[in-house]
């Protein structure tokens, strides 16, 4: 591209032109320094967001209608208020032509009232002093018209007439602030993180499940006093083996992985035939065995013997009443659950093989013929997702009739699988040609590539937002609180070029008055708390804005610094989820012995001196150290243990609403869960949860744990 930028006038186009699209040319690093954006990397994100600008002609063109973008369009794409502030909305229509603009209000959507009249408001028309624009051979004036602060929470339609031709467009009215349940906004309360998928008990099938899951939330509520459990995304992977292990790599965010299905606990299960009930049990001998094995997670056997130990209840007859209810499910899910559904039936007709051209496109004559040749295996993936609903609702169920007060914390991923069922069925509001990642830092240094597709902006407020806000109904159902992975994303992400290295991406900006408020709506509609997990590079108005919000924020101890010392627990934020460490680092117990400097050592991550890392890392736990002994914490000398438990009690003393103990630094667990920059060099997402001396530890024997019962013992009676 440099070639096709002769001089300093088309480059800065280059640059006003990115401005327009919110595509920034330049960022802070980690470091503090300025980074200025390769002009080639300018034009491929421009590329993935539909705009040629492969040279001056082609940037002159598209700056010329990025500048009348919005004056050819008499509605805006999408309009997104705050509940109690006016909301200007630009109309523009012939210079001179009368228009009216009305609001149908459209409450929650109950199905029975999906094809009722709706409330219908008409908008006044308020001052303006823009003057008319020429725009493609017209001439078009702009009239202002306002929608007024008492118009209620939810997802309305904003009508526009004029010269005899009606238009429309999406009104989202958000919550100005997301309140927090009473007991935060008084108090704090203290939960549970853990990696689903390696808590195991003695009847799991070889991985972790949701059955596991409600276990876990009734054992540490009533024998801890917790008040969350918070798990990993649990969304949909791959229908046929091979499973991708990282479930921050789902095929869909909307929908979930039946793979955390405990077949037993389907009620048809119970009325099986004795052949039947055979059939399931020869299905789950081969992996009985694994919920003891201390290796590698063994996802696709798992679902081998799960999934057809699920096709043969499946098959079996339902009740009248649990047959209703299977189809209200569906019809509430709508096509979105349908196109999923096809989507997984012809991943497994196709077996591996490359998609047919005339499959790409999900309403396309092929795809048709294919609903109706697959039906019953269509049928099959949309049961699943019922059946995986119905458990989720009854883990969130036994946590709070247990006595948490929050319950499950389910997590949303960033993105999803570049080859998923979202980027089939949403194509045309995710951008094609970039991937998301973030630059580099600290602990990545050579920047990351996650490989998912990043929703286009543009395009999603031309669908309305209709596909980010179905993706947050289902995620938020029967949750606690979400929790949203890089929340910052929401502001902006890190677009990565095919082809260009992870150092070499740009940072597109989002609207995210837009994505935080119908996050807030949604969250509100469900009864849930919202947690972002805000760490990395960031503006630092982001967090004001999202405590703004009511959203709350992350905490990491080895993060939190004020003047290079570890941040005091008084001046914590006050709305936040505070935690010592995350699960893309080691455990607290390795963290503390700078294992996380030998594995990106040996793993050749590091662009820094292995010798001069182990100093720093030495230095922090020195520094850690001091600042918990001030405390009154530790003594001298303290073990590694005493050096879990204080810095945990150190964040029970902080202003955080939220404070978590991770599974694994309770049973004295080692190993990471991930280890970023990384494929197949480390066993991501696959390591069984274990203790100190890599045993197996199932959800039976936890309270067994003698580190566990002090740990938590310590939690609780710290505040």
């Amino acid at each position: 591209m440099d070639q096709a930028v002769p001089d300093d006038g088309v480059r800065a186009e280059l640059h006003e032109l990115a401005a327009a699209y919110g595509v920034l040319t330049e960022y802070h690093r980690f470091g503090g320094e300025v980074a200025r954006v390769p002009d080639a990397t300018l034009v491929a994100v421009l590329q993935a967001l539909g705009v040629e600008a492969g040279g001056p002609q082609a940037i002159s063109q598209a700056l010329r209608r990025v500048r009348d973008e919005e004056w050819r369009s008499v509605l805006p794409p999408t309009v997104v208020a705050r509940q109690g502030r006016e909301t200007d909305v630009p109309v523009h229509v012939t210079d001179g032509a009368s228009v009216h603009v009305w609001l149908e209000l459209d409450g929650a959507e109950p199905a029975s009232r999906r094809h009722a009249v709706r409330p219908r408001r008409d908008l006044l028309q308020s001052e303006n002093d823009v003057q008319p624009r020429e725009v493609d051979g017209r001439r078009l004036g702009r009239a202002t018209f306002t929608v007024p602060a008492d118009v209620s929470l939810g997802w309305h339609t904003l009508y526009a007439l004029s010269e005899g031709n009606e238009f429309s467009t999406t009104l989202v009215v958000t919550p100005d602030r997301l309140e927090l349940p009473p007991y935060l906004a008084r108090g704090q309360a203290w939960g549970v993180l853990a990696q689903l998928y390696s808590v195991r008990s003695r009847t799991s099938w070889g991985l972790g499940d949701l059955a596991d899951l409600a276990d876990l939330a009734w054992l540490t509520a009533h024998r801890a006093g917790a008040d969350f459990v918070a798990v990993n995304p649990l969304s949909a992977a791959e229908p046929s083996t091979p499973m991708t292990p990282s479930p921050y790599l789902p095929t869909s965010r909307r929908f979930g992985n039946p793979v955390y299905v405990r077949v037993e606990d389907i009620l048809e299960t119970a009325y099986l035939s004795a052949a039947d009930r055979s059939l399931v049990e020869w299905a789950a001998d081969p992996v009985r065995y694994l919920d003891g094995d201390g290796g590698p997670l063994d996802r696709d056997a798992v679902w081998d013997a799960k999934k057809a130990a699920l096709e043969v209840v499946h098959s079996a007859p339902r009740r009248a009443a649990r047959q209703a209810a299977y189809e209200e499910f569906v019809a509430a899910q709508g096509p979105g659950l349908q196109d999923f559904a096809t989507w997984c039936a012809i991943v497994e007709e196709l077996g591996g093989k490359p998609w047919p051209a005339e499959l790409a496109d999900p309403g396309s004559p092929a795809v048709a013929a294919a609903r109706e040749r697959l039906a019953e295996r269509i049928d099959f993936f949309t049961w699943l997702q019922w059946v995986f609903d119905e458990q989720k609702a009854a883990a969130q169920r036994t946590a709070v009739d247990a006595g948490m007060r929050l319950g499950i914390v389910h997590d949303l991923a960033v993105g999803v699988h570049p080859h998923g069922a979202d980027v089939w069925a949403n194509g045309d509001v995710l951008a094609r040609g970039v991937a998301v990642g973030a630059p580099p830092d600290m602990y990545n240094q050579q920047g990351q590539n996650w490989s998912q597709p990043p929703w286009n902006p543009r395009a999603l407020a031309r669908a309305g937002y209709g596909p980010y806000r179905d993706m947050l109904r289902t995620a938020l159902r029967h949750a606690g609180a979400l929790r949203v992975d890089h929340v910052l994303g929401l502001f902006r992400l890190w677009w990565v070029p095919e082809g260009m290295s992870a150092r070499d991406g740009a940072y597109v900006r989002y609207d995210h008055d837009a994505l935080v408020g119908i996050l807030a709506l949604e969250a509100q509609r469900a009864g849930a708390v919202v947690i972002g997990e805000d760490l990395g590079v960031f503006e630092p108005w982001v967090r004001e804005y999202l405590a703004d919000r009511g959203v709350l924020g992350t905490s990491v101890f080895w993060f939190e610094k004020t003047d290079g010392r570890p941040t005091a627990p008084e001046d914590y934020r006050r709305l936040t989820l505070a935690t010592v460490g995350t699960h893309d680092m080691p455990p607290t117990a390795g963290y503390l012995a700078g294992e996380h400097v030998d594995l990106r050592e040996r793993l050749g991550l590091l662009a820094d001196d292995a010798q001069a890392l182990r100093g720093q890392a030495r230095a922090e736990r020195d520094a850690a150290v001091a600042v918990l002994a001030q405390q009154g914490l530790v003594g001298d000398n303290p073990s590694e243990r005493e050096v879990v438990e204080a810095l945990h009690r150190y964040l029970r003393r902080s202003s955080a609403a939220l404070v978590g103990v991770q599974l694994v630094d309770a049973v004295g667990e080692r190993r990471a869960q991930n280890q970023p920059g990384t494929d197949r060099e480390y066993p991501n997402w696959k390591v069984p949860l274990g203790d100190s001396a890599g045993n197996v530890v199932l959800i039976e024997d936890l309270f067994d744990n003698a580190r566990l019962r002090s740990l938590f013992a310590a939690v609780a009676s710290t505040r």
